[in-house]
């Protein structure tokens, strides 16, 4: 939901005890360190995947992601990782860019929230105890008053050594201002999935059939019953984890199932588009809609993150979808980015 409609759920929650564990003995091998391209080398992390036609989406697990169409795509270049902390720093150190998490709300789009609840805040995860309703993400979800993209839980918690991890409290905009340095846009929801799919035609993950093992972790998700038990057998327990700790995919591409989500162009409606609207960058925004939030236009996030799990959310597979509000973040959302020839852009940022 939208910034407004968030903090009105979440406002009264109760503070639940947070459950971001140790990490556990991670995959080897993790990369060191993402890619920090700056302007001055704008291709830095980039990998090339070649265009084709492939059929997008999935309609047996979620209805959202159907009807499956057969999409075509041009060639594109996309990072090999999520950006990182480290990448995102160097443009904050070079632009002075402030994220929405770090501005106070503007009373005049939220005019009906007090002072107190227009501070700089975002959404963080903060676990939950067994038997809660899971229809109700409030019991794990609060809104902290100093979280952003340096400060992941709030206020005394910080990134430091850090560095290779995924960016995250990042809304739809402070990614597109991040790409948009870089000469770089954000993927359509077609691209992404396409590279996520790294060559795979029709399986079921972006590294095949197979469910995922813990003796060989396949990407970083939710192991145990969900909100209240991540047994961290992928690794990394109730948290993120370093980009490239788990396998390629068949494009050299990491972390395309779970870690965190990331962010598409392309406006949110229940079901995919006609394979023409998806390959021109998806629904324009007057058709956008959330049943959810009808109110509110939202992007298509993809991906999954560390918080999926088998048995309530299930969104680490390539066709897998949601409904992301551009001007919200959150401690499991981040992005990567694309550089098309020519590139695309849109006109506005949300």
């Amino acid at each position: 939901m939208g910034r407004f409609g968030a903090i009105a759920v979440l406002a009264g929650a109760a503070l639940l005890a947070a459950c971001q564990g140790e990490p556990q003995a991670s995959p080897k091998p993790c990369l060191t360190q993402g890619a920090v391209p700056t302007p001055a080398d704008p291709l830095a992390g980039l990998v090339p995947v070649p265009g084709g036609a492939f059929a997008m989406g999935a309609g047996a697990l979620r209805p959202e992601e159907g009807p499956t169409r057969t999409v075509r795509v041009a060639a594109f270049q996309i990072d090999r990782t999520e950006v990182t902390n480290a990448a995102f720093a160097a443009f904050v150190q070079a632009t002075g860019y402030k994220t929405l998490a770090e501005r106070p709300l503007d009373p005049a789009l939220y005019p009906h929230l007090p002072p107190e609840a227009r501070v700089p805040a975002s959404l963080v995860f903060v676990g939950a105890k067994k038997g809660v309703d899971r229809n109700d993400p409030s019991a794990w979800w609060r809104i902290v008053p100093g979280a952003d993209w340096r400060h992941p839980e709030g206020p005394g918690s910080s990134i430091e050594g850090k560095a290779a991890w995924p960016v995250v409290h990042i809304a739809y905009e402070d990614a597109l201002a991040y790409a948009r340095w870089l000469g770089r846009d954000l993927p359509t929801e077609a691209e992404w999935e396409f590279a996520a799919r790294g060559g795979l035609a029709g399986k079921r993950f972006a590294w095949g059939d197979d469910d995922q093992q813990a003796a060989e972790p396949k990407a970083n998700a939710w192991q145990g019953v969900f909100p209240a038990l991540d047994t961290g057998q992928d690794g990394y327990k109730a948290q993120s984890a370093p980009v490239g700790c788990y396998p390629a995919n068949g494009f050299g591409l990491h972390d395309m199932s779970g870690n965190v989500w990331e962010w598409t162009k392309d406006w949110f409606r229940p079901g995919l588009a006609e394979a023409s609207v998806l390959e021109a960058g998806g629904p324009p925004r007057f058709r956008a809609l959330d049943p959810a939030e009808p109110g509110v236009a939202k992007r298509v996030v993809k991906g999954g993150s560390f918080l999926c799990s088998e048995d309530y959310c299930f969104r680490y597979r390539p066709p897998a979808r949601t409904a992301g509000p551009p001007d919200t973040g959150a401690s499991h959302t981040g992005f990567r980015t694309v550089l098309r020839s020519p590139p695309v852009f849109e006109e506005t940022p949300s």
